[in-house]
């Protein structure tokens, strides 16, 4: 097995598939909400999953908890305690590995993080639908009621410049450091594109940096991110901030998703692709990893056992 100068930090893989195929309470629009609703211990064994397949940063399960999923009523309601629980079960699932790891080896630690996820609150893959006023309150709503729990915060499938950049402002207000994963086109191309249009190039030139110490590529089809990596790695040349500001690549499953796709639409869930196995989606990630990547892990349909692989890159 080929070994990398670069020791990769392994993120974790895709929350509701894993939910779904462990026999967690699954369905639309819900997501994977439905199962902190209505049984959270499963929540929690996604968690350790990935953790025992070797993920170093686990991701809370926070990603549905807008209304675009729960709905108006359901989010008002219940939001602010739905995104408690689900930054809680993270933190604990992490303090529990350390427990167990200190027990097994007497004075080492445990290395997981928690990533406070932010999601798209408007709407996943469509930049058509982002509005600032909008927005504001249910990113705001996001990190007040996780920040206590999360060690930084990891904006996940942020498909426009101006949701980006209201992310960076926001969470700079809490002193903890930022990772934005953008999604791109599911289109082959040497100049790659968020899927508002906006070149990758001009998305890394002017949200990294400052408070925004990583730039990554999720929810995207695995062969569409090498070049999403190497226009973001001419951006931070050309902004001097190549040795400040990491590239990082998780992958979705999925087979590639057309324009005004919506996440929860009456087109029905994704299948997982059958030909992107663990084996062949670290070979993925070994070709990232060359092209400047530092952080790798797994969106939709990434399994523990395609992380388990990932984990053989250290």
């Amino acid at each position: 097995m080929k070994k990398h100068s670069i020791l990769p930090i392994i993120l974790d893989g895709g929350m509701g598939r894993e939910l779904e195929r462990i026999g967690a309470p699954f369905q639309q629009p819900e997501w994977s909400a439905h199962a902190l609703i209505e049984a959270p211990h499963f929540v929690s064994k996604v968690h350790h999953n990935f953790i025992d397949a070797g993920a170093e940063i686990i991701t809370t399960n926070t990603y549905a908890l807008v209304p675009f999923h729960l709905g108006e009523k359901r989010f008002n309601e219940q939001g602010a305690d739905l995104i408690k629980l689900a930054a809680k079960l993270a933190r604990d699932c992490v303090d529990d590995n350390a427990k167990s790891s200190n027990k097994q080896h007497k004075n080492r630690s445990s290395s997981v993080l928690v990533a406070g996820c932010i999601p798209p609150v408007l709407g996943s893959y469509r930049p058509d639908l982002f509005s600032l006023q909008q927005a504001k309150p249910l990113l705001d709503a996001l990190i007040s009621n996780q920040q206590s729990d999360v060690d930084f915060w990891l904006a996940e499938t942020i498909s426009s410049i101006a949701e980006a950049a209201m992310i960076k402002t926001r969470t700079a207000l809490t002193n903890k450091t930022t990772w934005i994963a953008f999604t791109v086109k599911d289109e082959i191309t040497t100049e790659s594109k968020l899927r508002s249009g906006e070149s990758v190039f001009d998305a890394v030139s002017e949200i990294a940096g400052d408070n925004v110490s990583a730039i990554l590529f999720n929810c995207s089809a695995v062969e569409v991110m090498e070049a999403a990596l190497k226009n973001a790695q001419q951006a931070l040349l050309a902004q001097g901030l190549a040795d400040k500001v990491q590239l990082g690549v998780y992958a979705n499953n999925f087979p590639p998703i057309g324009e005004l796709r919506e996440a929860n639409s009456d087109e029905g869930i994704s299948i997982i692709r059958d030909d992107v196995s663990p084996e062949k989606y670290r070979q993925f990630v070994s070709t990232w990893i060359n092209a400047g990547a530092s952080i790798v892990g797994g969106c939709c349909g990434v399994s523990p056992a395609h992380i388990k692989k990932l984990a053989e890159l250290k």
